[in-house]
This record gives C-alpha cells, sequence and structure tokens, in this order.
C-alpha cells in the first residue's frame, strides 16, 4: 500500500501534482499562495508559486518588481545598492544621490569622472573656474581670495601691486623706494640704463639716476668749485643766488676766504665778497 503524501494544510493528495517544500512541509501550489507566500516589498502582492522571486536582507520582490526606485531600471541583473530608507536603486541613480555635489552648479560628481577637490570640497573640472575670466583652472596653478577662486594672471591683474615704472603687475620679488614698488629690472637709471639694485642712486623728478650720471647729467654746478653739487657725502647743504649755486663750503669770500654762508655779502663779477674785503677793492 502507498503511504499517504498530503498537503500539511488541505490534506489533499500531493502524488503526481506540483507542490511547495515551507520550512519541512510539504505544501500545494493553492495553498502556499495562500498561506505561505512571501509578500512583494514593492506591490504587497503575494509572491506566488508560479512566480520568480528575488530576496535581500529579508525582503522580497516579484522579478519584474525589482526595479530602480529612481530609473525604473530592472535590476534582477544588474548591480544595485539598497538605501537606508528601504529604496533600491541601481549604481548610477545611486551614485548621484549619494555622491559629493559640485560647489559650483550642485549635480552630483559622478565616480570616474574628472573633477577637482580643494579644501575638502568637490567641483567637476570644467565648473572650477576663475572668479573673474570664468575660464576653467585645469591644470594651471590658482590663488583664493576668501571663497573666490583665481587663476595666476587675473589675481596677478587684481590684486599685486603694480610697478611704479611700468604699470604691470610685481608677481614676485621688486624693491620698494619712497612708499612706492618697483620690478627690479624696472630700477634702473634713467640715463645709463644701469641697474640700480644694492647701489647707490639718487632721485630727480620721479626719476632715478646712479651716482655717475646724475652727477654729470643733472645736478647743478657750483659757482666756487665747479664741481657737481649733489647729495653724497660731504656738503649736502647749497647756496643759491640770482642763478647761480655753491656747495655751503665753497660760499667763501674771495679775498679772505671767510664762509658768507647765513651772511652779508657782496658779488662782483662771479666773485664774492666779505662787506670788509669788498671796501678795499
Amino acid at each position: 500500500m502507498t503511504e499517504r503524501f498530503d498537503c500539511y494544510y488541505c490534506r489533499d493528495n500531493l502524488h503526481g501534482k506540483k507542490y511547495i517544500k515551507k520550512d519541512e512541509k510539504h505544501v500545494c501550489t493553492k495553498c502556499f499562495d495562500k498561506l505561505c507566500a512571501n509578500t512583494c516589498a514593492e506591490c504587497r502582492r503575494p509572491i506566488g508559486a508560479d512566480a520568480k522571486e528575488l530576496n535581500h536582507k529579508n525582503r522580497h520582490w516579484h522579478e519584474d518588481c525589482f526595479r530602480c526606485a529612481k530609473c525604473y531600471k530592472p535590476l534582477a541583473n544588474e548591480p544595485f545598492s539598497a538605501r537606508d530608507d528601504g529604496k533600491i536603486m541601481c549604481g548610477k541613480c545611486g551614485s548621484r544621490e549619494d555622491g559629493n555635489r559640485c560647489q559650483a552648479c550642485y549635480k552630483v560628481v559622478m565616480p570616474g569622472t574628472q573633477n577637482v577637490e580643494y579644501k575638502k570640497k568637490v567641483w567637476h573640472e570644467e565648473c572650477f573656474t576663475c572668479f573673474e575670466c570664468k575660464q576653467p583652472i585645469r591644470s594651471q596653478s590658482f590663488l583664493n581670495k576668501g571663497d573666490d577662486i583665481y587663476c595666476g594672471p587675473c589675481h596677478d591683474k587684481k590684486f599685486a601691486k603694480k610697478c611704479f615704472h611700468c604699470k604691470q603687475p610685481i608677481t614676485s620679488g621688486g624693491i620698494s623706494y619712497q612708499d612706492q614698488p618697483w620690478h627690479s629690472e624696472c630700477f634702473v637709471c634713467r640715463t645709463c640704463r644701469k641697474n640700480l639694485s644694492g647701489t647707490r642712486f639718487t632721485s630727480h623728478e620721479e626719476h632715478v639716476y646712479c651716482v655717475d650720471c646724475y652727477k654729470t647729467s643733472v645736478a647743478k654746478q657750483c659757482n666756487g668749485c665747479k664741481n657737481p653739487i649733489t647729495g653724497f657725502g660731504h656738503g649736502t647743504n647749497v647756496v643759491n643766488y640770482e642763478g647761480h649755486s655753491w656747495h655751503e663750503y665753497c660760499f667763501n669770500c674771495k679775498k679772505c676766504s671767510l664762509s658768507l654762508a647765513n651772511k652779508r655779502f657782496v658779488i662782483n663779477g662771479e666773485n664774492i665778497y666779505c662787506p670788509d674785503c669788498a671796501k678795499k677793492l
């Protein structure tokens, strides 16, 4: 006599019929659909014995219900990610939701795309642009001013000191003279073009001169010793009278050599005399 092989629930004979084994129990398809089938996490309907079932972390789906929550792409044979809110997403949509967002356009920076990271922030490469000229920085060097990014040329143009001589930005080094910045290569003698960095020089009417050129081209000639009157070394004080100039130490009586600086004097031709010697002439 053949042993009975019945459905655990309805007791129908299962010989020659389709059945499902559930928790060590044999169940006919009708009872399985009614009493044992898992509920689909998406459509909330039972997943019948004849349906293909997918499961992930104790959740179950009909094969056709297992889709990306964002783009609805079928994921039965695709990589996917499960979010904390329970949504299932394809790799692309998951990256968009979870990825870093560009500081310029606020769109997601997709993994593997060209991007720039700076101070723990991220930009699309084409969004990382100069605040002034709006061109992408790419492989150029850049500088920041507050939260704004500048390419080198724009930063120099906007913020660098301008050379007093050529009016162009000073990007490195430079010389300061009378509170004015100069390129070292612009700080040259106006006459001979000799570079004046680290040498003695003087200025006249906003131009700078080396010592030699100042003596020969600019300085007044002493009416006494016939040498140039400069501000270098001995004899910096000058006496001027009727278009003539003297070193202070040369402004002496022609006859007795008395210094006449800040004293009364008499001039006769190109010579000067003290009042006493003038009376004897």
